[in-house]
């Protein structure tokens, strides 16, 4: 018992971060299900869940080491931007496409998506696994039917507010700037007290950009139409 306990406490310490670090997860999820048709919508809820746990793991796994190479934070926060800004211009499009393609669009949106988030909180799990890949894996693959659940949750209160889509859209774009402005070069040049207080003008500034210029595009499209 003695020996089991400290490695149920750590069981239990990485699916509650993950559970914490899983909204912004359940949010692509939801956003990028949301246009599938209904009857695969749940296909699309469970394996965008499936792969986000998956990069999970691979992130906590081989990327640790490489979070500090200078740029790397960059460029995932322009992606997140882009994931963004996509999400929210696609939403309104022509359903042309066939659902087949449709669902393994939305999962891979929600791949690339988790892939990018994955880089700010892999250190948080791998610090509680304390570079144990069973555990690891244990506690992040009981954390799949949390994740679905909460994009389920999300996914009915956006067919039923439509505003909360930007809402989420900005949460992703803030989720960026934070990003970016941690990246290891940017510290270097400004100094880590500078970006300490740099963090939340530049995630407001990032969530600002993403509304506004999907706002601009699906205007232009609008008229276009």
């Amino acid at each position: 018992m003695e020996t089991l306990l400290p490695s149920l406490l750590k069981v239990l310490g990485i699916i509650w971060i993950n559970i914490i670090l899983s909204g912004d997860n359940a949010v692509v999820i939801a956003m990028a299900c949301r246009g599938l048709p209904p009857n695969r919508r749940r296909t699309g809820m469970i394996l965008g869940a499936g792969v986000a746990v998956g990069l999970r793991i691979l992130f906590t796994v081989l990327v640790i080491a490489l979070l500090a190479t200078p740029f790397l934070k960059v460029i995932g926060g322009v992606l997140l931007l882009w994931i963004a800004v996509k999400l929210l211009v696609g939403e309104d499009e022509e359903g042309s496409v066939k659902q087949t393609d449709r669902l393994w669009h939305a999962v891979w949106t929600i791949a690339v998506a988790d892939a990018v988030m994955s880089l700010d909180n892999v250190l948080a799990i791998a610090a509680v696994a304390q570079d144990s890949t069973f555990l690891l894996i244990l506690g992040l693959a009981i954390s799949i039917p949390l994740i679905i659940a909460g994009a389920a949750v999300i996914m009915a209160l956006l067919d039923r507010f439509p505003i909360l889509v930007w809402a989420g859209a900005a949460l992703l774009g803030w989720v960026a700037g934070e990003m970016a402005v941690s990246d290891p070069w940017v510290v270097g040049q400004l100094g880590a007290d500078f970006v300490h207080r740099a963090e939340i003008p530049a995630a407001i500034v990032a969530a600002a950009f993403v509304v506004a210029l999907g706002y601009g595009l699906r205007r232009r499209e609008a008229e276009k139409a």
